[in-house]
C-alpha cells in the first residue's frame, strides 16, 4: 500500500517488520543484531530497560529500498507524553560498528510546551534545540555551521526551513520515517561498506535497528546521563570507571568531560556515589549481573531520570591488549566462563603487546616516517648508523637506534646493542626483521620515502626535515611508526592471568612449538615460555662474536684445505662449547640444527674501514683483500654458494660443526642432560645432496663414538625450502628423518620474489588485489600451501614416521599454524616472543578446527 510522509510516497510493508523486545520474543543477533539481543538479555534480567522495539536487517534492507513499515503501528506500541524516541543501529557484531544514534525523535512543537512545563523553558529549548540539529546535520545531511550556531529552537527552526524550502516536521512518523531511511541507506554506502568489510564483515552484512523510549536525564532533581564499567580498561583489574554528567542524555558525560563528575568517591571532585549513593549501589548491581548473565564484562550506558536509574545499552567494555587477557582470565577462573571460552576470546597477536613495551596510548604521538612493522614492541633511542657506534652507545649506557639502510649479518653486533632497528628498505621476512623478532627488538623496515646516508650521518624524512646522529626518536615496531622525539612507553605485562593462558592453551592444542633459538639468551627465553623444544638453531649466529668472526674470516680466506682445516680447529672448541651449554639447558627437549647456510661472502666486511681492519688482521695487503672480497661476491648470492652447496663444495665446514654437536652431546650427557641433536641440512633440492652430507655425519658420529667410548643417537633431516625439494620429498624423505618446511624462502623462491626487496611494490600489489596479503607476512596456501600439502603428502608415503615441521617465520602466524595442523605437521617453529602467540593459536585451532591431519581444503 501507497502512503505519503512529509510529500514522499512511501510503500507500506505488507507485513509489520518489527517486534517488541520481550523476555521471550523472538529476537536472533542474526536477524536483529548484537544489541538488540544483549537488550532482550539485559530485560530478562529484570534491569529497568525502557521499552524498546527491534527492526530485523530485513526491514532495513526494505527500508533503504523504499519501503516502510506501519509506523503508526509501531509507534502505537509506546506509551508515555511526550512521545520521545531514540533509533540505534544494531550490526551483527558490535566492531563492525553503524550509524550513530538518533535521540529525542517526536521532538516538536507540542512536545516542546508540555516539557516547558514540566521541566522548564531551559531545559525544553536545549532538548528542542539539541534534535533539530541532530536531525539537519545527521539525517538530512545539511551543513552544520549555521545550526551549531543557532543559539535558539527558533533560529534553527528557521535556518532549517529556509535550507529545506518546507516546514520543520511536526509528525513523528515523518520524523522517525526520515531517520529509519537514512540510518538504512547510510549502512549501504560505500565507505561504510569498506569500514565494516576492513573489520571482517561480509559484504552483505545486515543492520538491524533498535527503537527505543527516551529515559529523560533532564529534568528535576537529580537527573542526568553516564557511562560505567568496571573493570580498568588498561588491565583488566577490578576498577568502576566512568563518568556521569546532571542534565545531560546519552554519551554526554564522554563529551563533555570537564563538566561531568566521577562516579566513584574522589578526592578530587564530587562523584555519583556521593550524590546518589542508591543509585550507585544499584550500578554495581547491574555489573555484576551482567558479568554473570552475559558472560562478559560490560560497559553500561544509563540514565537517571529524577533519581530513577534507566539501563539504556550495554555493550563489551573497551580495553587494551593487557585487559583483554586478564579479563577472559579472570572470567574463566571464576567459572563464567571455560577455559576452552577463554582461550578463544582472546586474538593471539594480543600476547605480542604483552610481552613488548608498547607506547603508552595517551602519550601525544608526532609521526615522521611509516613502514613495515617487522617486529613487535616500542623503544626510545639516539640515532646511530653502525654497529660500531651502537657499541659504543651501550658502554656509554645510553639507548640507540640503529638506523641502516638495510642490514647485514656483520649489523647483529650493532643489532644486539641496540634498542630498536629502522631500515630504509626490506620487508616482514628481511634480515633486520628477522633478526630483530629473534632477539625481541622493535623493528620498523622498508620506511616510506625515507633516505639514509651512513657516510653523511643522517636522515632525511619524506618532508624533506634532516635527523642526524644522537638525534632522539621512538621506534613503534607495533604500528610500523618512527615518531618524534621521545614518547611514553608501558612496560611489559607478563603476569598470572598470561601464565595461565599458556597452561591452559598446553592442555589444549595437538600441534608442537618450538622455537627458533641461536643463543643461549634465546634458548633461556625460549624455556621461559614452555616450548616444545627448538626447532631451528641457526649455527652462522654464533659466528659473528667479534673474536670468533676474525677466525672465521682466516678460514674463508684459507687458499689449501690444511690452512681451511687449521682454522676450522680453532672454530670447533667455540661451537662444541656453544652447543653443550644449549643441550643442557634444554635437556629433555629436542634441539635442532641448521648446518651452516649463508655464502660465505656475508662474513666480510662490505666497508672500507672493516675491509681495512680486516686486511690488518689478516696481515695481508690491502689489495690482496679488496680483490678476494670482490672476487667472492655473486650475482645472486640467494641462490648462488650456500646452505648444502657449502657442504659439498666445502665438505670440512660440516664436518667441524658435525664433530663440535657430537662432542657436545656427550659432554652435556656427561654433565646429566638428557639429548638426542637434531642436524638439519639446509636449501636441498636432490636426494643425492643429502646422501652426501649424511654419509659425512654419520663417520664423524662413529669416529667420535670411538674417541669418547659413549653411544648417542642423534636425526639427519633437511629444510625444505625449494620448490624442487617439496616436489621430490618423496626421494628425499627416504634419507631423512625430518623434513622442516622454511617458508621463508619457499615462499621467495615459489613467487620469484626477493623478500627484502618486495616490500617497495607488495603494498600496491595488495591494494590492487594481486594478492590478498603480503605473502611474507601470511602463508599463501593456495601457492605455497599447495607445495607444503604435496611435500608432506609424498614424504608420509615415502616414510609413515618422517616428522614434518614449518620453520619459517610464518610459523608464528594462526592461519599458517590452523593450515599446518590440518596438514597432519607434527611441529611449527617461531621466533622465542612469537612463542606464547603461536601458543594460543594453536590450542584455538585445536578447538576450532576438524581432526588433526584433515586436508585443509576439507
Amino acid at each position: 500500500m501507497l502512503q505519503l510522509h512529509n510529500g514522499e510516497a512511501q510503500v507500506m510493508l505488507d507485513t509489520p517488520g518489527f517486534i517488541e523486545v520481550t523476555p521471550t520474543a523472538d529476537i536472533k543477533v542474526t536477524r536483529h543484531g548484537n544489541r538488540a539481543k544483549c537488550l532482550q538479555r539485559l530485560i530478562r534480567m529484570g534491569l529497568p530497560v525502557p521499552q524498546t522495539v527491534a527492526l530485523p536487517f530485513r526491514t532495513v534492507r526494505d527500508i533503504a529500498d523504499g519501503k516502510m513499515p506501519d509506523l503508526a503501528t509501531l509507534i502505537s506500541l509506546f506509551d508515555g507524553q511526550p512521545m520521545l524516541l531514540s533509533l540505534r543501529s544494531s550490526s551483527e557484531t558490535a566492531d563492525w560498528g553503524g550509524p550513530n544514534a538518533v535521540l529525542n525523535i517526536g521532538m516538536n512543537d507540542k512536545a516542546h510546551a508540555w516539557l516547558s512545563n514540566t521541566l522548564g523553558d531551559v531545559a525544553a529549548d536545549k532538548l528542542y534545540l539539541r534534535f533539530i540539529r541532530s536531525f539537519a546535520i545527521d539525517v538530512m545531511r545539511l551543513d552544520e555551521e549555521p545550526f551549531l550556531e543557532a543559539q535558539t529552537p527558533l533560529e534553527a527552526r528557521e535556518i532549517f526551513e529556509a535550507e529545506v524550502d518546507d516546514p520543520f516536521p511536526q509528525a513523528i512518523t515523518d520524523q522517525l520515517a526520515a531517520v529509519l531511511r537514512s540510518m538504512a541507506r547510510a549502512w549501504e554506502g560505500t565507505s561504510a561498506r569498506l569500514l565494516r568489510q576492513a573489520q571482517g564483515a561480509p559484504a552483505d552484512a545486515g543492520l538491524g535497528l533498535v527503537v527505543q523510549r527516551m529515559a529523560q536525564g533532564m529534568g528535576p532533581g537529580q537527573s542526568g546521563s553516564g557511562i560505567v564499567q568496571f573493570v580498568n580498561p588498561n588491565t583488566g583489574e577490578p576498577q568502576v570507571t566512568g563518568r556521569y554528567l546532571g542534565q545531560a542524555m546519552g554519551r554526554d558525560a564522554l563529551i563533555d568531560r570537564d563538566k561531568a563528575i566521577y562516579l566513584t568517591r574522589d578526592a578530587r571532585g564530587p562523584s555519583l556515589q556521593d550524590l546518589l549513593p542508591e543509585v550507585y549501589r544499584e550500578l554495581l548491581e547491574v555489573g555484576e549481573a551482567c558479568r554473570k548473565r552475559l558472560r562478559e564484562e560490560m560497559q553500561v550506558e544509563f540514565t537517571i531520570d529524577q533519581g530513577r536509574l534507566a539501563i539504556l545499552d550495554a555493550v563489551r567494555c573497551p580495553r587494551e591488549a593487557r585487559a583483554s587477557v586478564a579479563i577472559a582470565a579472570s572470567l574463566a577462573r571464576d567459572g563464567v566462563i571455560p577455559r576452552s571460552e577463554a582461550l578463544l576470546r582472546v586474538a593471539p597477536g594480543t600476547l605480542s603487546h604483552l610481552l613488548h613495551r608498547q607506547i603508552d596510548p595517551r602519550a601525544k604521538r608526532t609521526v615522521l616516517v611509516r613502514g613495515i612493522a617487522a617486529s613487535p614492541g616500542a623503544a626510545v633511542g639516539k640515532i646511530v648508523f653502525d654497529s660500531a657506534a651502537a657499541q659504543a652507545s651501550q658502554s656509554r649506557d645510553e639507548a640507540c637506534i640503529l638506523v641502516r639502510r638495510e642490514t647485514t649479518p656483520d649489523d647483529v653486533r650493532g643489532m644486539h646493542a641496540a634498542q630498536a632497528v629502522l631500515t630504509e628498505r626490506g620487508g616482514s621476512t628481511s634480515h633486520a626483521a628477522v633478526i630483530a623478532r629473534g632477539l625481541g627488538l622493535p623493528c620498523v623496515t622498508g620506511a616510506t620515502g625515507l633516505r639514509i646516508s651512513g657516510t653523511k650521518r643522517r636522515v632525511t624524512l619524506p618532508d624533506g626535515t634532516i635527523l642526524r646522529e644522537g638525534d632522539e626518536i621512538t621506534v613503534d615496531g607495533s604500528s610500523g611508526e618512527v615518531l618524534a622525539g621521545a614518547v611514553a612507553t608501558q612496560e611489559p605485562a607478563i603476569d598470572g592471568a598470561f601464565g595461565d593462558l599458556m597452561k591452559w592453551s598446553d592442555d589444549v592444542r595437538d600441534i608442537g612449538v618450538r622455537a627458533n633459538a641461536d643463543t643461549v639468551a634465546d634458548a633461556t627465553l625460549s624455556r621461559t615460555f614452555g616450548v616444545d623444544g627448538i626447532g631451528l638453531c641457526r649455527t652462522e649466529h654464533m659466528f659473528f662474536d667479534s673474536g670468533r668472526l676474525t677466525v672465521m674470516r682466516e678460514m674463508i680466506f684459507a687458499e689449501t684445505p690444511s690452512d681451511r682445516a687449521a682454522a676450522l680447529e680453532r672454530l670447533l672448541p667455540m661451537q662444541r662449547d656453544d652447543f653443550t651449554e644449549l643441550f643442557q639447558l634444554m635437556s629433555g627437549l629436542p634441539v635442532c640444527i641448521r648446518l651452516l647456510d649463508p655464502p660465505l661472502h656475508e662474513f666480510l666486511p662490505s666497508e672500507n674501514e672493516g675491509i681495512r681492519a680486516l686486511a690488518e688482521a689478516l696481515d695481508r695487503p690491502l689489495s690482496e683483500v679488496k680483490a678476494r672480497i670482490e672476487a667472492m661476491q655473486e650475482y645472486n648470492p640467494m641462490l648462488g654458494m650456500r646452505g648444502v652447496r657449502l657442504g659439498i663444495a666445502l665438505p670440512e665446514i660440516y664436518e667441524m660443526q658435525a664433530r663440535a654437536i657430537f662432542e657436545a652431546t656427550v659432554a652435556a650427557r656427561a654433565a646429566g642432560a638428557q639429548t638426542m641433536p637434531e642436524i638439519m641440512i639446509p636449501l636441498v633440492t636432490a636426494r643425492r645432496e643429502v646422501e652426501l652430507v649424511k654419509r659425512r655425519i654419520d663417520a664423524i658420529a662413529t669416529a667420535v663414538r670411538e674417541e669418547t667410548g659413549q653411544d648417542f643417537d642423534y636425526r639427519v633431516g633437511v629444510m625444505v625450502e625449494t620448490p624442487r625439494a617439496a616436489l621430490r620429498a618423496g626421494e628425499i624423505a627416504e634419507t631423512s628423518a625430518f623434513l622442516s618446511f622454511g617458508t621463508n624462502d619457499l615462499t621467495q623462491m615459489t613467487y620469484g620474489l626477493s623478500r627484502d626487496d618486495a616490500g617497495r611494490f607488495m603494498s600496491a600489489y595488495v591494494n590492487e588485489g594481486v594478492y590478498p596479503e603480503d605473502p611474507f607476512r601470511t602463508l599463501d596456501v593456495d601457492g605455497v600451501g599447495e607445495l607444503l600439502l604435496l611435500g608432506a603428502q609424498r614424504g608420509r608415503k615415502a616414510r609413515a614416521n618422517v616428522t614434518l615441521a614449518l620453520c619459517g617465520e610464518h610459523g608464528g602466524n594462526p592461519e599458517s599454524i590452523a593450515f599446518c595442523r590440518l596438514a597432519g605437521f607434527d611441529y611449527v617453529s617461531c621466533s622465542p616472543f612469537r612463542v606464547p602467540v603461536a601458543k594460543l593459536a594453536a590450542a584455538q585451532a585445536t578447538l576450532l578446527g576438524g581432526p588433526k591431519g584433515g586436508h585443509p581444503a576439507d
